[in-house]
């Protein structure tokens, strides 16, 4: 399962794909990221949120939840979605930089979910992923839905932050 539909979120779901995951659940609201991540490899999508949300990822697992779940936003909502979202024994990925996240250490303990987090080894992953990009096999460009030149920076920000763009392409 994948929390969040930015740019990380839907790299996730190729990612997800790439290691064999037979169903992927991607949550998101946005029609055109609900599109682009079918595409890579998304299974099922949930639009709801909060509790909402959890129970929606539990009538798709039976009752139980998600054996992985990626928190890929970075916020304190999207990793309680994460954490409750999660069958007992599953775990918890966070690659989104948290922002305030508090996590109940007892409510952790007791949920059996595992929890792990932090920047990735890139250069450990970097030639396997070239490989695949270069041979077509995925294509995480695809992100890039705006490309605007390097002096309108701002504006690229901007769109992304008004979610009018998944990510921006910078150009000279």
């Amino acid at each position: 399962m994948v929390v969040g539909d930015g740019a990380v979120g839907l790299c996730a779901v190729i990612a997800a794909k790439e290691m064999g995951a037979e169903r992927i659940i991607a949550m998101s609201r946005h029609e055109s990221r609900r599109q682009l991540a079918r595409e890579f490899g998304a299974t099922d999508i949930v639009t709801e949120r909060g509790e909402e949300g959890v129970a929606r990822i539990k009538d798709l697992t039976d009752g139980i939840g998600a054996d992985a779940v990626l928190e890929c936003v970075g916020t304190a909502q999207a990793m309680q979605q994460a954490l409750h979202s999660a069958r007992p024994g599953g775990n918890v990925g966070f690659v989104g930089v948290p922002h305030e996240v508090r996590i109940d250490g007892r409510e952790l303990f007791l949920s059996h979910v595992g929890l792990r987090g932090g920047p990735a080894p890139v250069r450990r992953y970097l030639p396997d992923l070239v490989g695949r990009v270069l041979s077509g096999r995925i294509n995480p460009g695809r992100v890039f839905d705006l490309t605007l030149p390097l002096e309108q920076v701002a504006q690229g920000y901007k769109a992304m932050d008004e979610r009018l763009a998944i990510k921006t392409l910078l150009k000279p």
